[in-house]
C-alpha cells in the first residue's frame, strides 16, 4: 500500500464528508489511528486552511474548500463512474488546450488532473482526446472540465479520423495492462477481505482506509474505455469487489466513530453515512 501523508489523509476524511462539518477534535481522533499525532494533524489543517484547500465554518469546525468540492464530488461518486459509460460509436472527444496559458504552474496542474481524472490523453501538441462513450457527451465533459479547474479549452467531438490518427489514438492507453489491472485488484480485495476478517478491528479499520485509497485512486484516474479497447467485464466484476471492500470498510468506521460522534447512520440499516474510503 502506498504511504499516505497526513494532507492526504485528512483531505480524503473531508471529501468523504461533503458539506457536512466535521470537528478538529474528530480529526484527530480519526487522525490518530491512521498513525498521525496530533500535532501533525492540528498544522495540517491550519495549513490546508491558509492554502484555501478547507475552510472553517465555527468554532474547531472544517469542510473542505470550496475550490476543492468539485473534486471532492467525483471523488463521492466513484461507485456511479461506471452507470455514465455509454456504447461507443466510434467517435472522439477532443479537447484543444495548446491557447491556454501555461506560465501559471498551479493552473496547469489543475487542468492536467482534470484531464487525467476524465480519461483524456495527448494525441498530438495541444490536442486531448478520449472515446466519446461518457453519458452526456462533450457537453457534459465541458462543464466537467471547467468544475475541476481546468479552465476554459475548446471541447468538441471528432470523428472520421483517417487510418494512422485512428490507431495512433486507440494506443494511446495500455488496453492490456489495463484489463489485467482490474482482475489483478479484484483477485487482490479477495485476499485482502478474507485477510481482514482476522484482525482486531482497530488495525482492520486503519488497513481498510489505506487499502480502500489505493484502490478508490486506481478507479478515478480509470479512463473507462469502452469495448473493444478494454474488457468492460472485468472492469464492472473490480468494482463489484470494490464496492465490498467499501462497506466492509463503512461497517468499520461507523463502529470505531459514527455510533459515538453522529457521523454517520447505521451502515446495517441500509441508510446513507459518510464514507470514510
Amino acid at each position: 500500500m502506498a504511504a499516505v501523508t497526513a494532507k492526504r489523509a485528512l483531505l480524503q476524511l473531508l471529501s468523504a464528508a461533503g458539506a457536512v462539518e466535521v470537528s478538529a477534535a474528530i480529526l484527530v481522533e480519526m487522525g490518530e489511528l491512521l498513525g498521525f499525532t496530533e500535532n501533525n494533524v492540528r498544522v495540517t489543517l491550519a495549513r490546508l486552511l491558509a492554502a484555501g484547500t478547507v475552510e472553517l465554518t465555527g468554532r474547531g469546525m472544517y469542510r473542505l474548500g470550496a475550490d476543492a468540492q468539485a473534486l471532492g464530488a467525483q471523488v463521492r461518486r466513484w461507485d456511479e463512474l461506471e452507470r455514465q459509460v455509454r456504447r461507443w460509436d466510434g467517435g472522439w472527444a477532443c479537447v484543444y488546450v495548446a491557447d491556454l496559458p501555461r506560465s501559471d504552474r498551479s493552473a496547469q496542474a489543475k487542468r492536467d488532473r482534470a484531464l487525467r481524472l476524465l480519461g483524456f490523453r495527448a494525441l498530438a501538441r495541444g490536442l486531448e482526446v478520449r472515446p466519446d462513450n461518457l453519458d452526456g457527451g462533450v457537453d457534459v465533459l465541458r462543464e466537467r472540465l471547467r468544475a475541476l479547474g481546468a479552465g476554459e479549452p475548446i471541447v468538441f467531438r471528432g470523428s472520421s479520423f483517417d487510418a494512422p490518427t485512428e490507431a495512433k489514438a486507440r494506443a494511446l492507453w495500455d488496453a492490456a495492462k489495463l484489463t489485467l489491472g482490474y482482475r489483478q485488484t479484484r483477485e487482490r480485495i479477495a485476499r485482502w477481505l478474507a485477510h481482514a476478517e482476522t484482525l482486531e478491528e482497530e488495525t482492520a479499520a486503519r488497513e481498510a482506509f489505506h487499502f480502500g485509497g489505493d484502490i478508490l485512486r486506481q478507479i478515478l484516474f480509470d479512463p473507462r474505455l469502452p469495448e473493444p479497447l478494454v474488457d468492460v467485464a472485468e472492469r464492472r466484476a473490480m468494482l463489484d469487489a470494490a464496492k465490498r471492500l467499501d462497506t466492509f470498510g463503512r461497517r468499520l468506521w461507523y463502529r470505531l466513530f459514527g455510533m459515538r460522534h453522529g457521523l454517520m447512520a447505521d451502515p446495517e440499516e441500509g441508510h446513507e453515512y459518510l464514507a470514510l474510503h
